[in-house]
């Protein structure tokens, strides 16, 4: 079964206080979906139309477990406190094997 990723690039932190919060409540929200980070912020090289801004990638056994854990009470929750304290594009997508 393909693996599924969350990946998300902020084109802008506007309150950090809030990303902190929704950090925290994220992680916590992803755990019991399986969810590991890979990448959290650090250095980015962006090329063509990319941001070089932050950069997060979760990794998940499957795509069905991505989904739900977006959709979880635990991770809406995390949006709330998130609100507009950022732009991003999120994603989920599925790999290759």
């Amino acid at each position: 079964m393909p693996k599924a990723y969350w990946v998300s690039v902020y084109r802008t932190v506007s309150d950090p206080e809030k990303l902190a919060a929704y950090g925290e409540l994220a992680r916590q929200a992803i755990q019991p979906w399986g969810g590991r980070t890979f990448v959290r912020g650090g250095r980015v090289a962006a090329y063509d139309a990319g941001i070089a801004e932050r950069t997060v990638l979760v990794e998940f056994d499957s795509f069905e477990q991505a989904v739900a854990a977006r959709e979880s009470a635990a991770y809406q929750e995390a949006l709330a406190a998130l609100a507009d304290g950022v732009e991003r594009d999120f994603r989920i997508v599925e790999g290759l094997d």
